[in-house]
């Protein structure tokens, strides 16, 4: 190893961490400040967490358009970070549905670009990028963790303060971008196309039955996914859990442990019966919580099970997903491919869940609120374990293990993206 080599792997781990800490300090409690600071209703609660799902479609556009063909990675993240940063921290001020919304998707279309930059500028600069780029991307997890522990700590869940931690750290991420090495645009002066951008230049592979099997799985499973990504830290905080950030962010631990046991369960099983495994988590994580809600003796337990799944609901579906996308394309599709699955995941898919997630949670308010309960949590949990197993079995019969089976690595796609997937 160079001494610049593990000079830039200490600034791209801080670089992750950084960026990660944002994320995690403010997107799960946020349900929480907006139903019982701002309370606002379900459906609004629902379209605040699709927010992020519309930054993630304007990203490829901004990356596309902007940041490949006119700046440097590092200084366009520099600038994200910062404008971010403010936008952070404005958020508070604002105490309507009206205000705070149009202002969320802002900071959003700003924050999630820098996602796709800071993988494509890690794997530029690392060497070996298959053995160093996920050790350098363990430290989003540690990240994620932190900023949920140090948001538990000052107490902050149903506070404003998560908003202004975050924009200090975006800040501070931002001014940290700048003594990343320097990363020319990709394709500078070049006319770049809206199929490319969006990556339906591999829209060919669905000719392929069990490809076209997977994307359509892949779509609809993100809608009963983010049902539990909007529902959790309202559901933790009506039973009264102290400390709800730290709790949840075991699902990080548990992430870190499935990401380095995800190559083994795709050598042994290969893709179908891997990402079967993590759908099957998914169903499971719902019964779980469904089973809590009348189940006191045992609700602790379970809720921690709901938790502690996470490695497997996120590792075994998506990365291995992605893993699986990147092994049917060839060379000259395979960055398309992977836009392409980035779009119906973390894009349409995460709208269009997040959705359905805040309709679901404004049908299910109590007429009048039983305790500290708000709302029928068990028909809440019902709704997306039912959605979810009805997704497992039509993948289960229908997908096909690929004809050739080249032994998957990870990181050969890029970066595993959290996500939606450190969220909890």
């Amino acid at each position: 190893m160079t001494p610049s080599q593990s000079s830039l792997k200490l600034k791209l781990s801080v670089f992750m961490f950084l960026q990660y800490f944002i994320w995690g300090s403010w997107y799960v409690s946020m349900g929480t400040y907006l139903a019982n600071t701002l309370k606002f209703g379900g459906a609004q609660i629902g379209a605040a967490y699709g927010a992020f799902a519309i930054g993630a479609i304007i990203s490829p556009f901004f990356v596309g358009l902007i940041a490949d063909r006119l700046f440097a990675s590092e200084k366009m993240l520099a600038v994200l970070g910062i404008v971010g940063g403010v936008v952070l921290c404005l958020l508070p001020r604002l105490h309507t549905f009206g205000a705070f919304y149009p202002m969320l998707i802002l900071y959003c279309a700003l924050y999630v670009p820098t996602l796709a930059l800071g993988n494509s500028l890690s794997l530029h600069h690392l060497a070996d990028a298959k053995t160093d780029f996920p050790r350098v991307k363990v430290y989003s997890a540690i990240g994620w963790i932190a900023g949920l522990f140090t948001l538990s700590v000052l107490k902050g869940e149903q506070s404003s303060i998560q908003f202004y931690l975050a924009g200090a750290i975006s800040m501070l991420f931002g001014l940290f971008s700048l003594t990343l090495p320097y990363t020319p645009p990709k394709k500078t002066g070049a006319n770049v196309r809206l199929g490319e951008i969006l990556g339906l230049d591999a829209l060919a592979l669905l000719k392929k039955p069990s490809f076209a099997i997977f994307i359509g799985c892949m779509f609809l499973i993100c809608i009963p996914l983010y049902f539990y990504f909007v529902m959790l830290g309202i559901y933790l905080t009506e039973l009264k859990w102290d400390y709800m950030a730290v709790k949840t962010s075991l699902a990080q631990v548990s992430d870190v442990i499935f990401l380095f046991l995800l190559p083994i369960f795709l050598r042994r099983f290969g893709y179908k019966i891997t990402i079967f495994i993590g759908i099957l988590c998914w169903v499971s994580r719902y019964f779980f919580l469904a089973g809590s809600v009348n189940l006191p003796g045992a609700q602790t337990l379970l809720i921690y099970a709901a938790i502690m799944v996470h490695g497997v609901c996120y590792d075994f579906l998506f990365i291995a997903g992605q893993l699986y996308v990147d092994s049917e394309a060839n060379e000259r599709i395979r960055g398309a491919a992977q836009g392409f699955i980035a779009f119906i995941l973390w894009g349409v898919g995460a709208y269009v869940g997040t959705w359905l997630a805040g309709q679901v949670l404004a049908a299910n308010k109590l007429p009048v609120a039983q305790g500290t309960i708000n709302y029928n949590w068990q028909n809440i949990w019902l709704t997306p374990g039912v959605l979810a197993l009805i997704v497992m079995v039509i993948f289960l019969i229908f997908f096909r293990e690929p004809a050739k089976k080249a032994e998957p690595a990870i990181a050969k796609s890029g970066a595993p993206e959290p996500s939606f997937n450190r969220a909890n």
